[in-house]
């Protein structure tokens, strides 16, 4: 499958995993995908962990959560530093969404699926410190968001999406009637 053919086919999967393990090479191919996202003045703000020890992942649970990503048998968790860059500009935001988007196109290119979790993980709950401190992530690191990695033991839904001609115009904005 090509990029553009991963991109259009990938959607978020919220449903259960097969308990097929991830191939170390494949998690290893998606965080390099990730890493290669586009950085704000290669500050490369992102860092990547890959869980797969089930022992782990069934403490993740604990505070995500198990119908969040369970059984999913690998996780990659989003790390972001806050380092200043252009007119100390922050452009983590950016850098970790572009790195997120990356992850999960390799995800489908690979023949896997996942979703983007990050509005739980920044929640007044805490849950990406919790996260963060069973995996011994430094403080000066913040875990913003995780995504399963597994093949979809259930059909894979897409939503509809609105018409092309309603979202993107040539030379201007024209709006339909």
């Amino acid at each position: 499958m090509n990029a553009i053919e991963a991109m259009i086919n990938r959607t978020s999967y919220r449903s259960s995993y097969k308990d097929t393990p991830v191939p170390r090479g494949d998690l290893v191919k998606i965080m390099e995908a990730g890493l290669a996202a586009p950085s704000g003045s290669n500050k490369q703000t992102v860092s990547l962990i890959a869980v797969d020890d089930p022992e782990i992942l069934a403490r993740l649970a604990e505070v995500t959560g198990p119908l969040k990503y369970q059984p999913a048998p690998a996780i990659i968790c989003i790390l972001t530093q806050k380092i200043p860059a252009y007119k100390g500009r922050h452009f983590n935001v950016q850098d970790y969404s572009a790195a997120i988007q990356n992850i999960l196109v390799a995800a489908v290119s690979l023949g896997y699926e996942s979703c983007w979790y990050e509005g739980t993980v920044k929640d007044d709950d805490d849950q990406g410190k919790q996260m963060a401190d069973i995996l011994g992530v430094p403080a000066d690191y913040n875990l913003i968001s995780y995504s399963p990695i597994g093949i979809a033991e259930k059909p894979v839904k897409f939503p509809e999406k609105k018409p092309f001609a309603e979202r993107a115009w040539f030379n201007g904005f024209q709006k339909s009637e």
